[in-house]
């Protein structure tokens, strides 16, 4: 089942603007880089991460700044679905030194935003992360898109995560505010800083709205 995209379906409702609140948070947060690799994780599975990432990349494509939005989930990519496009190649490919950029990023059919799926599952997604290749891959990222966003399996998982934000300008923690116990965030915060990770800041979904929410939203209306 697709993800919701809601600043593509509803893009006048309370949760697209506070995505494109999120934008603004971000972009102040590093006010420097021309260019911005940025990596979407959490605690665990069932966040809200891949949709979060997938709605901040469209966000930061409406500015008509150059997005490339990366599943590099290795191990259970949702990307291809959300998009509903293939995923025969893609990061896994290119790490393993296999076709290049140009010809692995796919249309959105969003303005301004491709894509990178995480390509054909591999056996050793860690160790392929820890590979030159991924550095020389970021630095190309970089000479082309504006902002570069990173969908990585959950931190408390696998050690995927914590090899990618080590290599990102800075990291977005996704918590289900519904969900997740007070614990395994602070676990995951300690294994960002263990990985020297830059900590944006952390996504709170299915937070409880206010009656201020709601007049905000009928404000807007």
């Amino acid at each position: 089942m697709p993800r919701k995209l809601v600043v593509r379906t509803n893009p006048h409702s309370i949760a697209a603007e506070q995505y494109r609140t999120i934008r603004t948070n971000i972009n102040f947060s590093m006010p420097d880089l021309t260019s911005k690799i940025i990596l979407f994780t959490s605690a665990s599975k069932e966040e809200g991460k891949s949709t979060t990432a997938a709605n901040m990349a469209i966000v930061f494509a409406e500015t008509g700044k150059r997005v490339l939005l990366i599943d590099a989930d290795m191990r259970r990519p949702t990307l291809f679905r959300t998009f509903q496009l293939g995923n025969n190649t893609g990061l896994s490919n290119l790490l393993l030194g296999k076709g290049t950029l140009k010809h692995s990023v796919k249309a959105s059919g969003i303005p301004n935003l491709d894509l990178l799926m995480s390509g054909q599952i591999p056996p050793n997604p860690a160790e392929l992360l820890e590979s030159d290749t991924l550095d020389e891959l970021m630095g190309e990222m970089r000479e082309l898109y504006d902002y570069v966003l990173l969908d990585s399996p959950p931190i408390l998982s696998v050690t995927d995560a914590k090899i990618l934000a080590n290599r990102c300008d800075g990291t977005v923690l996704v918590v289900n505010t519904g969900k997740s116990e007070k614990v395994s965030v602070e676990k995951a915060r300690d294994s960002l800083a263990t990985a020297k990770a830059f900590i944006l800041g952390v996504v709170l979904n299915n937070y409880p709205l206010t009656s201020e929410n709601y007049y905000y939203h009928n404000y807007n209306d």
